[in-house]
């Protein structure tokens, strides 16, 4: 059985990452939600909160992506 990297590298939450990288949760949670790494947990029925896992490697990706400017 075959597990992908990610499942056992650090992960990260949004505020993490707005943190170290300077910018806003709003930001972050825009440039991480449709990233194919990150991990979505919904919580909640009526008001629904979605908490996002964001694994190094797909950090990395990110912030790759940010200083490059695309």
């Amino acid at each position: 059985m075959l597990v992908d990297n990610a499942t056992f590298e650090k992960h990260y939450r949004i505020g993490e990452l707005a943190e170290m990288w300077g910018l806003g949760r709003e930001t972050i949670r825009k440039l991480v939600k449709d990233d194919p790494g990150v991990i979505k947990i919904r919580m909640g029925r009526k008001h629904a909160h979605t908490v996002y896992s964001v694994p190094e490697s797909a950090a990395r990706r990110i912030h790759t992506r940010l200083l490059m400017g695309t």
